[in-house]
């Protein structure tokens, strides 16, 4: 025994009593985070999975499949036309997916498409789960299918909880009502918004946001300035053409994703208008083409990455619990987690130029 013990000492790779030492609790404790036990303080789970991965420690697969923690085969559908968005929300699943040991399947899935056979298909090739950001968060015919095929589901970035559906969300009305007071704050009074797809509920939620916060400041909002976009980058564009073609245009314009906000930064340059001089442009989600744009833009940072990893987290869980007989997939009230936002302030905006007030 003391010779196999010498010889992993000396390959180099860390061993569960390695990651037990450096988070303060036993092996036991270790093997019950690996394989999502419940019985594990939080504290002790995030000191444990901090080990792991200063240790890096990759844990033996044979002893994992005895335990009916591999073998997860989770999709995860989109339908998302901002690269943007789902390029964090990829990252954020797939991270999960390796540090939980899934496997995660990736698929396209038009709403207005036959959602039976792709469930039909994904189901026959004995997938356990589905991840659903928007806007298939919110498809009825969708959910009703999962439901049919007796799969769990967890929703990202609904605009609101579901009866009987998992969720991991922000609260879309109150950080739209900050980045209004914030305009307002600046100076602002003529303040656009363009509001995003309207199959989802998160863009009606942020228009409310904004008309909440301009009503508390005792400000009226032009209806010449609501103009309706898709959560794309033309409509974006577009919109803002709209606007700034007006007798009396907007001195900042507030779009609902930082893909429209990005449409309007284009349409305020090929009209020779300055930004944050001339017009302020600000976004919704801080999705990596926040950063990347001129002026970089002020917006409001949805945690995309942490919802799809708290998302596949839950999940993963909740299917766990079944494989182990001691709970539901989600039990009769399904958890709906609500994450920070933040609202980031960069180069975009500023107070409105004196002769446009």
């Amino acid at each position: 025994m003391n010779e196999t013990r010498s010889r992993r000492r000396q390959s180099g790779r860390p061993t569960v009593n390695d990651v037990a030492r450096l988070a303060g609790c036993s092996p036991m404790t270790v093997s019950r985070v690996i394989n999502g036990g419940e019985t594990v303080r939080e504290e002790t789970r995030l000191a444990v999975e901090a080990a792991i991965r200063q240790l890096d420690y990759a844990p033996n697969r044979a002893a994992r499949s005895l335990a009916g923690a591999v073998g997860l085969r989770i999709a995860l559908l989109y339908a998302n036309p901002s690269a943007a968005y789902l390029s964090e929300l990829l990252i954020g699943c797939m991270d999960a997916a390796s540090r939980l040991d899934a496997h995660l399947v990736v698929e396209r899935c038009e709403p207005a498409g036959d959602v039976a056979k792709v469930i039909a298909r994904l189901a026959a090739s004995a997938i356990d789960g589905f991840l659903l950001p928007p806007p298939l968060c919110e498809d009825a015919a969708l959910l009703a299918r999962i439901a049919e095929a007796r799969l769990p589901a967890m929703l990202i970035g609904p605009g609101k909880a579901l009866p009987g559906q998992a969720a991991v969300m922000i609260d879309d009305t109150r950080a739209a009502q900050d980045m209004t007071r914030h305009l307002i704050a600046l100076g602002h009074r003529r303040v656009g918004f363009i509001i995003g797809n309207p199959a989802q509920s998160a863009s009606a939620l942020r228009l409310a946001g904004f008309r909440d916060a301009m009503a508390q400041a005792g400000l009226a909002v032009d209806e010449a300035l609501i103009v309706q976009g898709q959560f794309t980058y033309r409509s974006g564009l577009d919109a803002a053409a709209q606007m700034l073609a007006l007798p009396q245009p907007p001195t900042a314009i507030f779009a609902a994703n930082d893909d429209m906000a990005a449409g309007c930064v284009a349409a305020a340059h090929r009209c020779g208008i300055d930004v944050p001089r001339d017009l302020t442009v600000c976004g919704f989600d801080d999705t990596a083409l926040a950063s990347t744009i001129w002026p970089e833009l002020t917006t409001i940072r949805q945690p995309i990455r942490q919802m799809a990893e708290v998302a596949l987290d839950q999940l993963v869980q909740g299917i766990r619990n079944v494989r182990n007989g001691s709970a539901p997939a989600f039990g009769p009230r399904p958890a709906h987690v609500t994450l920070d936002y933040t609202l980031v302030q960069r180069e975009s905006d500023a107070a409105p130029c004196s002769k446009l007030r």
